[in-house]
């Protein structure tokens, strides 16, 4: 049964596909309700991508199933009442700006697929289904059913997720291709929340803060803020360029000013990086804090969350700073990440996402933190809480999959690792997240210019074959 042969005869229809999906603009988007009164809870975009690979599904002769535009599957069914499941998701973060290729362009350059999603998660999903095709087309009978799930917000807030699974029995086992080879067996435990405090009116006049905003995304590293300053004074504003030139030659961090009828805007600049890993950035958010912290503002509670900030977040990406300086052998620090910040005249808002070791809880952080900001009366909204992930290298599926692995890219030397990034292995038990990063590979998800390597495209794919031939076969469900 030579099911990788289909999948080299095929490879520019492959390439084909993802292209045709990267050119859905599958940013979350505002719910809407169509014409004939069908809801469709994460915009246009999204839906078109969700329907799109739906057909390329039904096309290929597979079972598919749309549950109420909240998610769906395609299913190559199997002689079993088991159920082996490959979950991805075609929702992406905001392209944001500076790409040299249109983020949703699908376009080839030195044998990279260009586009936002092409790694996360479009790429190996399409993949994953062609995978499933190649095994079908060869005349393989999977003793379990390969159900490929399609998650549509899995970048926010995961209730597409949810609500598919409150309709639709979980899978049995399987795996998530959204994260690194060799293989993921271990997560960090999510948390989104908001720190914010609201400001009394100012006692004095003076300096002025009217706006300031940072980030696209809770799970992203903010490259560039926005801030607003007022002053009565001309030559405040004189004295702000002067600290502004100061700041750079000082930190080597560039802000860039310029006025806006009687007030003065000030861009900071930073590095785009997933939220997981923080360290791969630059927080604009951070940058401009650190700046402002040079100014005295007339609003007394405005320059106190400004300290705040500074004393005990900063550029500290552990959140030792601030009381949680969480740590243990299996997974490493926690990671803490400002992914959006905004403030006005009456408040200020921060959005932490933060991923905890897989000894700890998400107590252990609320309980750490809350000292310090009952110290500065900054009240703590949760939002999203995800648990840790964690299964033993000698389980069967570790072994199976790392095995894989490691027949396809000679590679022995990598190793199972831990992650402080979220995937769909939190969504459901027996789920392992595998690729589709390769070990020493550019990583560019969430960051401009995000693509994918034909190559590597090419040798996932066969990769991912092995591995739904192996997990759905008869000797695999013994």
């Amino acid at each position: 049964m030579d099911y990788q042969k289909f999948l080299k005869q095929n490879n520019e229809d492959i390439i084909f596909a993802l292209q045709e999906v990267v050119r859905c603009n599958s940013e979350e988007g505002e719910s809407f309700v169509a014409d004939d009164g069908q809801i469709y809870p994460f915009g246009q975009g999204v839906q078109k991508a969700f329907e799109t690979v739906l057909q390329m599904g039904k096309d290929m002769g597979f079972t598919v199933k749309n549950v109420d535009n909240y998610g769906g599957h395609i299913d190559f069914e199997g002689k079993s009442d088991k159920i082996m499941a490959i979950l991805g998701h075609l929702d992406v973060v905001p392209a944001g700006s500076g790409w040299t290729h249109d983020p949703y362009g699908g376009e080839i350059a030195d044998g990279k697929l260009y586009g936002r999603g092409t790694t996360d998660d479009k790429g190996p999903v399409i993949s994953c289904l062609y995978a499933m095709k190649a095994l079908k087309d060869a005349g393989y009978q999977p003793e379990a059913t390969i159900r490929l799930i399609l998650g549509l917000d899995e970048e926010n807030h995961w209730k597409g997720m949810e609500y598919y699974f409150s309709k639709e029995r979980k899978p049995d086992w399987g795996f998530t291709p959204d994260a690194d080879f060799p293989l993921i067996n271990g997560e960090k435990g999510l948390l989104v929340f908001d720190l914010a405090k609201k400001f009394a009116a100012p006692k004095i006049k003076g300096l002025e803060l009217r706006s300031f905003k940072g980030g696209v995304a809770p799970n992203s590293v903010p490259d560039t803020c926005r801030v607003v300053v007022h002053s009565q004074e001309s030559e405040k504003y004189h004295e702000i360029r002067e600290k502004a030139e100061e700041y750079k030659e000082r930190t080597g961090h560039e802000l860039r000013i310029k006025g806006i009828g009687k007030s003065l805007e000030i861009n900071s600049l930073g590095k785009a990086a997933h939220g997981a890993k923080p360290e791969d950035g630059l927080n604009a958010v951070s940058v401009m804090m650190d700046f402002l912290g040079g100014l005295n503002f007339a609003n007394e509670d405005i320059n106190d969350f400004i300290s705040f900030y500074n004393k005990y977040i900063g550029f500290c990406l552990d959140g030792e700073d601030l009381g949680i300086g969480l740590e243990d052998d299996k997974s490493g620090k926690l990671t803490f990440n400002v992914g959006m910040a905004e403030i006005g005249s009456e408040a200020g808002k921060l959005v932490i996402n933060i991923r905890y070791p897989v000894s700890y809880s998400a107590e252990d952080v609320y309980e750490g933190i809350k000292p310090v900001i009952d110290k500065y009366d900054i009240g703590l909204i949760k939002k999203e809480e995800k648990p840790t992930v964690y299964i033993d290298v000698d389980s069967p599926m570790v072994k199976t999959l790392m095995e894989i692995y490691q027949n396809h890219t000679g590679d022995v030397e990598s190793k199972p690792i831990v992650i402080g990034g979220g995937t769909y292995a939190k969504a459901a038990p027996g789920i392992i997240a595998y690729g589709g990063l390769f070990p020493g590979d550019e990583d560019r998800m969430h960051q401009k210019d995000e693509y994918m390597d034909l190559l590597r495209f090419e040798q996932m794919t066969k990769i991912y074959a092995d591995a739904i031939y192996k997990l759905s076969s008869e000797e695999y469900n013994v």
